[in-house]
């Protein structure tokens, strides 16, 4: 198959049985899963007919429409909104937030200081044009405790005074090191919000999240959650696009951001709509095989003396597997390594740059058939402490296997 010392062999043997039985739960899960979107599926009856887009305003387009009642079917919620027209998962989150935030309305992230784009749009950062400070909102947030869980008597004091509209919960860590709050730790924070201040709202980040578990936030009383359609939802396969899903006035709040009044029902979806049926259909399984990827990886990391997160028999309940090197150097060439082992762009050298969006210089192994899809195998971490690589996604688990045990080659046994 590939040329590995034996000692590494005897390696990947050892791991094999290690994981199998976290690999069985995936398998499991996967069903799960898939089950659920196919009965969305056959309930909305989709037919071949819906696969086709329309074009101009997008008047009538049923299969949009159609698409749209499916994702609202999966993750329970009264309405949805699925369109290529929010151009990445940043984008998505702010026109959620935008369209039902007013002057003076307070934004509150329950999970600490949101990652760097989410600043930037926020208006944290210097750049304050368009942002939703710039428009009057307020912002606070909950410092998190050391070991990266929620203050939950802090919480209560800076919701008790901030009364906000909206609770934001991130899900996944970004590019901090505290660990990806599973279901079960959102419901708890849905349960402790809506006992502390029942009239906000609760919005959940569900970026690299969707089908990384059986249930999804919505299941238990967010109020509206969005994520991209070149992470999880979109298997793989849409080349563009994001989703909100939730309440219907919210929903309806964020078209019209999206949109204008009056429009809110426009938006041609072109030759997309092919591409979000059939990704969103295979989610289920693409998301399995990325998290099996990753349970490897931590499994012959940590062997290999590496600090991981999570480990690989830990709960996920997102994509991403964060390995910390505590060097720049060391983290820099991984990276590199990684790209080495890509489908597309495999003998292009990556260098750190200043991405838009993001405070420090960002390395990014990304040799993908969607530019910019982290749910393909990929790899990236801003240059500053704790030089921590996010390693994400993967179509197949076969791919990520032969790519992890190379750059393990590489790294370790050169």
């Amino acid at each position: 198959m590939f040329d590995i010392p034996e000692e590494l062999q005897k390696l990947v043997v050892e791991v094999d049985k290690q994981i199998d039985p976290k690999l069985k739960e995936i398998d499991d899960q996967i069903v799960y899963n898939q089950a659920k979107v196919l009965d969305a599926f056959r309930k909305e009856e989709v037919a071949e007919a819906d696969l086709t887009g329309v074009n101009g305003y997008g008047d009538d387009d049923m299969g949009r429409d159609k698409l749209d009642r499916v994702y609202a079917r999966v993750f329970n919620t009264e309405a949805a909104v699925v369109r290529p027209q929010f151009v990445s998962g940043t984008h998505t989150l702010f026109t959620a937030l935008n369209g039902n935030l007013n002057y003076g309305e307070n934004l509150t992230y329950l999970t600490g200081m949101p990652y760097d784009t989410m600043q930037e749009v926020i208006g944290l950062t210097p750049k304050k044009q368009g942002t939703l400070m710039q428009r009057g909102v307020k912002f606070s947030y909950v410092p998190l405790k050391d070991d990266g869980e929620i203050d939950y008597q802090e919480a209560k004091k800076v919701l008790l005074k901030n009364k906000p509209k909206i609770v934001a919960i991130q899900r996944s860590r970004g590019y901090a090191t505290r660990k990806t709050y599973t279901v079960r730790q959102i419901k708890e924070m849905i349960d402790f919000i809506k006992k502390t201040s029942p009239k906000s709202l609760i919005f959940i980040d569900n970026c690299y999240g969707e089908f990384s578990e059986k249930h999804e936030p919505t299941e238990y009383g967010a109020d509206f959650m969005a994520g991209s359609l070149i992470k999880n939802a979109g298997g793989g396969i849409a080349q563009t696009g994001g989703y909100v899903v939730g309440r219907k006035d919210l929903i309806e709040n964020t078209k019209i951001a999206l949109t204008a009044p009056g429009c809110a029902d426009e938006g041609a979806t072109m030759s997309n709509l092919h591409d979000f049926y059939e990704g969103f259909f295979i989610a289920p399984n693409v998301v399995g095989m990325a998290e099996k990827g990753m349970i490897f990886a931590a499994a012959i990391f940590e062997k290999m003396g590496m600090n991981v997160t999570p480990r690989w028999d830990e709960t996920r309940s997102d994509v991403i597997e964060t390995i910390i090197f505590e060097d720049p150097n060391k983290m820099q060439k991984f990276v590199k390594e990684v790209q080495k082992y890509s489908p597309v762009d495999s003998f292009v050298n990556p260098e750190a740059y200043h991405m838009p969006g993001y405070e420090d210089k960002v390395i990014m192994a990304a040799g993908n058939f969607v530019s910019g899809s982290t749910i393909e195998f990929s790899a990236d971490g801003p240059i500053r402490p704790p030089y921590a690589v996010y390693m994400q996604g993967g179509l197949t688990y076969a791919h990520d296997k032969v790519a992890i045990i190379n750059a393990v080659k590489d790294m370790f046994f050169s």
